[in-house]
């Protein structure tokens, strides 16, 4: 896993601006987040991760979390207007010297990325925006948006309770089958923004409306909105396009909200092309390899269970355990997911080995852990590994139980003679793959 960029800070009139500069590529590309962002833990997922260095390849990016969200200090008075957020932005750019720049919007990003381009159409080269908004709520001449009586029952509920799995299941649906995935996107609400700065917000962009801005834009612009966004609807983003003199709508098929995720890649091209007007041609490196995925099974109860301090000790005992394991058996750490991590072996018969004997040793910690492994063709990314393979990999261990390690199909048939054993776990369709798949339980 690619590590974190260094973040500094920027000080402007009321606070501490944490922001990020990645890549030296020959336009600079700027990120308004969304509305909960953290610059360095967004970092830990891979998948993410993947997307921003893709990013970064063609571009300087530059990330920053806005007052009141992530590492930045917190907005006077709970202030999340536009006019901050663009105050916000401006104070970081002056910091790392950028006079003009692509404004990549996401979410209510979008927005901010449209209001710079009417407001100072020198500094800005193009606009590209995802699953982005003109206005939230509904009214007469704009059928798209969500009734006030919404708004005040959704921050009525977070009044009530704070509940960041149901929000999750709003915003990245297609994390919410992969525990692993789910638990650290989890992980990154509760640190990204507090329940009341989410009810701020969501207050304050609810009385946001830029419409009468749209037909002010010349600079051209990328419109990129998944066909199912539950939180905010395609209609949105078809109402973007058609407004702005200049635009361009590409609509995935997608749930997610945001890019962070296995739509990342796709959307990172399109960007790409939008920026330099070409797209990487570069043919990966490709080899064939074993993936293995392991991670600590109900990781939050145990984190829960057992106090932080206690839980980070089992944590770094648990990352000792399996990167020495890696090394005995000839296998390579790519991403380590907080409780889990991503490896590759170059046979699968040591793979297996691997996972058992993690087991074992992860057995006196009073830790379960679960392992999956697939063979198949990767794709080498510089540190990083990429491909269907890896994909297929996490499916086969989104299936496993406590102490199983969960081959593919692909497997038993490279390891005859090996002395390993296999007992069948039946068929199962795995997410995104075509075709059933035969699983099984590797022994020794």
């Amino acid at each position: 896993m690619p590590a974190a960029p260094e973040t500094k800070y920027v000080r402007s009139a009321e606070g501490h601006i944490a922001y990020q500069v990645v890549g030296e590529g020959p336009v600079d590309l700027v990120v308004f987040g969304a509305l909960a962002s953290h610059i360095e833990l967004i970092w830990e997922d891979p998948t993410a991760a993947r997307f921003l260095q893709r990013l970064a390849r063609f571009s300087r990016l530059i990330m920053y979390d806005k007052r009141g969200v992530g590492m930045s200090d917190p907005s006077p008075g709970g202030d999340s207007s536009f006019e901050m957020r663009l105050d916000d932005c401006l104070t970081v750019l002056d910091a790392v010297g950028c006079e003009d720049a692509v404004f990549f919007g996401i979410s209510e990003g979008g927005a901010l990325a449209a209001l710079m381009a009417a407001a100072d159409p020198g500094r800005v080269r193009g606009i590209v925006t995802f699953s982005a908004y003109a206005r939230v709520l509904a009214g007469p001449d704009y059928p798209y948006g969500v009734s006030r009586d919404v708004i005040d029952s959704l921050i009525r509920r977070l009044d009530e309770q704070w509940d960041p799995e149901a929000l999750l299941s709003w915003i990245l649906p297609s994390v919410m089958d992969d525990d692993a995935r789910k638990s650290f996107w989890l992980r990154y609400l509760r640190r990204a923004i507090t329940p009341g700065q989410f009810r701020v917000q969501v207050e304050q962009n609810a009385e946001g409306d830029i419409r009468e801005v749209l037909p002010l834009i010349r600079a051209p612009a990328l419109i990129i909105h998944g066909t199912d966004d539950r939180w905010i609807p395609i209609a949105h983003g078809r109402y973007l396009a058609e407004r702005l003199p200049n635009a361009r709508l590409i609509e995935l098929d997608t749930g997610d909200h945001i890019p962070y995720t296995d739509v990342g890649l796709e959307v990172a091209e399109e960007i790409e092309e939008f920026v330099t007007g070409t797209r990487e041609a570069a043919e990966p490196d490709r080899r064939l390899a074993t993936i293995m995925f392991s991670d600590i099974v109900d990781s939050t109860a145990k984190a829960a269970a057992t106090g932080d301090r206690r839980w980070l000790d089992l944590l770094q005992r648990h990352d000792d355990v399996v990167r020495i394991e890696l090394q005995r058996f000839r296998g390579n750490e790519i991403n380590h997911t907080g409780d889990g991590f991503l490896a590759m072996f170059d046979g699968p018969a040591r793979a297996i080995r691997c996972g058992h004997a993690i087991h074992d040793r992860m057995k006196e910690q009073g830790l379960a852990v679960r392992i999956g492994l697939h063979t198949g063709e990767v794709e080498l990314r510089g540190d990083d590994v990429g491909g269907i393979a890896v994909h297929i990999a996490a499916r086969v261990a989104a299936g496993a139980g406590p102490g199983d390690v969960l081959v593919s199909q692909s497997i038993p048939p490279l390891v005859v003679g090996s002395g390993l054993e296999f007992a069948s776990a039946g068929r199962h369709a795995l997410k995104g793959v075509p075709g059933d798949w035969e699983l099984f339980y590797a022994k020794t």
